[in-house]
């Protein structure tokens, strides 16, 4: 890479006085200006890229690690699932085949499979009248329950403000 030192950046300003002149050398640097921050733009920018796709890599095969284990792991639980259905289905058959030749039989024992189902429910049934009736007239006038059953235009009238009811004169 080059070096340049303060005695060289000097030298090079003064050459550029002299040949360009005083005129156009603030044009010219300005010019060369911009084109080094453009080509340093473009350095950062090839940068930037390439750690992109250097990071892009790194995860792409830390994913396929991860799928690599989690296909393992469900590949070992599967295993483990067939082997604890095989030794269930083996006791399962000893024990009937156990039961079937003993000479204690449960046959002569009536058996009721409905004795096994838990009753249904039923919720109770609530009566809302006394529900209602329970609840404070207080209660009622603060929260806005309606007592008696009013038309429309009731409604409407009860609630118009008191400038526009009729039979008031403003």
């Amino acid at each position: 890479m080059i070096d340049f030192g303060f005695d060289k950046i000097a030298l090079i300003g003064a050459v550029a006085l002299v040949v360009i002149g005083p005129e156009k050398l603030p044009r010219v640097a300005r010019t060369v200006g911009h084109l080094l921050g453009k080509a340093q733009r473009y350095v950062s920018d090839v940068k930037a890229e390439v750690n992109r796709s250097i990071e892009l890599e790194e995860l792409q095969k830390m994913k396929t690690e991860m799928e690599s284990a989690a296909r393992n792991m469900a590949s070992t639980v599967q295993q483990e699932v067939d082997s604890a259905n095989k030794a269930f289905d083996q006791t399962w058959a000893d024990v009937s085949n156990a039961a079937s030749s003993s000479d204690t039989s449960l046959s002569g024992y009536a058996f009721d499979s409905s004795a096994l189902q838990p009753p249904v429910y039923k919720p109770p049934k609530k009566n809302w009248r006394l529900k209602r009736g329970a609840t404070p007239q207080w209660y009622k006038q603060r929260t806005g329950v309606r007592r008696h059953a009013q038309s429309g235009a009731a409604r409407v009238a009860r609630f118009r403000p008191p400038s526009i009811r009729p039979g008031r004169t403003l």
